[in-house]
């Protein structure tokens, strides 16, 4: 092979990565076998991202359709059309639960042939759908008819048969808190169903459930117009309201097409009615306030105590008042996102009552988009910390992986190991963790832990900090290791750190942070490279000077003492001098160690520094 061909290949290969090409040509592609694999690594990552995107940009168009379109047949049909593409499946169909007959239907159907299975009814608890419906939760399964989780019928199960399903995915569509319908995706052959696919169809269905709510408060209106149309003046104030709905339909659809987060959201809903609103997150906090809303005391905040905000995260979907404050559940997919909070300036009209509703769905709406944008940075972050510490790539690329989560190789940094609450909640900690040290640090999960690169020089300081400011939620447990300034040596750092955090819940220090050099001789175990001498001079230290000073030997007094079984007496005999001499000296060790030298955690520390120290001077 000429010497310039592995250059000549893996340029090749740059420019297959450049022009977009697929996974499976640059598999083929000729190359050395390392350039290939991270070639492939970056399609696949490319990939992963165009289908996140593809995702979200059916999400955004759906959610447009939503806010421009009238016909509730119409979106729900493009919601459905877009479950199918989306995930990729042979067809989709949503079903509507039918209160009377205590059953559902099928209600849109798109890749569907067959004429039994578009007329299906579904009993409550019957098949997969009538499971979802009872359970209000979502199933999936790779083979329907070979899974007996479900409870098969003559009915159901030859309408299957007869359209060829073989994979069904179901979620349930709700909407305050009354489940309405489910929405499908199946194929004509085994495939299973991933979390993210599941995540996407629950999305979708939240789309239609927000259609719903739509269609059901236009009904409304109409209906009330319909019925007060003897009265002209009861008219004229029920359009004005209708008007006002209109515009608050507008205004909010403006701020989802224009990008807008929470706060804009907050800050629409305030234009339309005046007063002032606070949306808090699922943990408490103040996630966006808009207009004079009262100040937020120190400790609890005095509008989470009010009664009707408690009422209101236990009444799904209800708009609550009390003492002329609103409050509402901002909900999505079953899960309660957080509660907005509304002060207006006078009593709420059913239109007002309507708009706070409608900006507590597009709220909803606003924070599931922000979940999943928040879903595939963390990912990325987990990917890069992942090579870090594990040291996978070359040491430029490595370098290229910090320099493009914003860190400076060339700087000292220190790595902390953080654990602590349910490890299934890992990516809500990982993210506490990300906004509590701010910008200008990496953070991502790595096997069991969440790992954080951070500047400075002190991990003791940074992990004992950390520990202490993080208080949403269970408390942690932080290991720190450093500082470091060569990207080799993060895989030993975090080592150290994992050990570090171990050493600290077997000490019974859980929910607290530090240092392999500060857990005294346990650090010496669990450290990855220990200073045995440091060691003995952070126990000694004040001992041995006085010694150096005076030309005396109190560190000979104390071998003495402890050898003697803490006993003054036996100790003078050792050292052949007067009882009282030994106090004297025991007297002049206290000053110089602390009164509390002789406790068993401190004494245990003096007699293991002074075996080291005899050890050393051994060598």
């Amino acid at each position: 092979m000429p010497a310039d061909e592995p250059l000549t290949q893996v340029t090749h290969l740059l420019e297959l990565l450049a022009s977009d090409a697929p996974i499976s040509q640059l598999a083929d592609a000729p190359a050395p076998e390392p350039a290939k694999d991270l070639a492939m690594r970056i399609g696949a990552l490319r990939e992963t991202h165009r289908r996140r995107e593809s995702a979200q940009s059916a999400l955004l168009d759906t959610a447009r359709e939503l806010a421009s379109e009238t016909s509730p047949s119409v979106v729900l049909e493009a919601i459905v059309r877009r479950a199918r593409t989306l995930l990729g499946t042979d067809l989709a169909y949503l079903t509507l639960y039918d209160p009377t007959a205590g059953d559902t239907y099928m209600r849109v159907t798109d890749g569907s042939v067959s004429a039994d299975f578009q007329s299906l009814r579904l009993s409550l608890g019957d098949g997969l759908g009538g499971l979802v419906a009872s359970t209000h939760k979502p199933y999936w399964t790779a083979n329907y008819s070979a899974d007996q989780r479900f409870s098969h019928t003559s009915t159901i199960d030859h309408g299957v048969g007869d359209e060829g399903i073989i994979a069904i995915c179901g979620t349930p569509l709700i909407v305050e808190s009354n489940f309405v319908g489910v929405l499908f995706a199946a194929n004509r052959s085994p495939r299973p169903f991933s979390h993210s696919e599941i995540g996407l169809l629950g999305n979708l269905a939240a789309l239609a459930a927000v259609a719903i709510v739509q269609t059901r408060a236009l009904a409304d209106a109409e209906q009330a117009l319909a019925a007060l149309s003897d009265a002209h003046d009861v008219v004229r104030a029920q359009a004005v309201g209708v008007e006002r709905a209109a515009a608050a339909h507008d205004r909010f659809a403006s701020v989802v097409l224009e990008g807008g987060g929470v706060g804009d959201v907050t800050q629409a809903l305030v234009d339309l009615l005046g007063g002032w609103a606070v949306l808090f997150d699922r943990a408490g906090e103040r996630r966006s306030v808009a207009g004079p809303a009262p100040d937020a005391e120190v400790g609890e905040d005095a509008l989470l105590a009010l009664p009707v905000v408690d009422r209101a995260r236990h009444e799904v979907g209800r708009l609550v008042e009390g003492d002329g404050i609103h409050a509402i559940g901002v909900i999505a997919a079953r899960e309660q996102l957080g509660t907005l909070v509304v002060g207006a300036p006078g009593a709420l009209e059913e239109a007002d009552q309507r708009t706070v509703e409608r900006a507590a769905v597009v709220t909803a709406l606003v924070l599931l988009f922000e979940r999943q944008a928040d879903d595939a940075r963390q990912s990325a972050r987990n990917r890069v910390v992942a090579d870090l510490v594990a040291a996978r790539g070359s040491h430029d690329e490595r370098t290229g992986y910090l320099r493009s989560a914003g860190l400076e190789p060339r700087e000292a940094h220190c790595l902390l190991v953080v654990r602590g609450g349910d490890p299934t909640q890992q990516r809500a900690l990982a993210l506490t963790v990300s906004t509590v040290l701010g910008e200008g640090t990496l953070v991502g999960t790595h096997e069991d832990t969440i790992v954080a690169l951070v500047p400075g020089e002190d991990p003791d300081v940074l992990a004992r900090s950390l520990a202490e400011r993080v208080t949403r939620g269970p408390r942690v447990t932080v290991g720190g290791a450093g500082p470091i300034q060569d990207i080799d040596d993060l895989p030993a750092a975090y080592d150290e750190g994992t050990r570090t955090v171990r050493a600290l819940v077997a000490l019974g220090r859980t929910g607290t942070g530090a240092a392999a050099t500060e857990l005294g001789f346990a650090g010496l175990i669990v450290g990855a490279d220990p200073d045995v001498q440091d060691y003995v001079r952070s126990v000694l230290g004040p001992v041995l000077d006085y010694d150096e000073d005076r030309g005396s030997d109190l560190a000979g007094t104390l071998v003495a003492y402890f050898a003697a079984g803490s006993s003054p007496r036996h100790a003078a005999g050792t050292l052949h001098v007067h009882v009282n001499t030994v106090s004297q000296r025991l007297g002049r060790i206290a000053a110089l160690l602390g009164d509390d030298w002789q406790q068993p955690d401190r004494a245990l520390e003096i007699q293991l520094a002074l075996r080291m120290r005899r050890l050393l001077d051994a060598h």
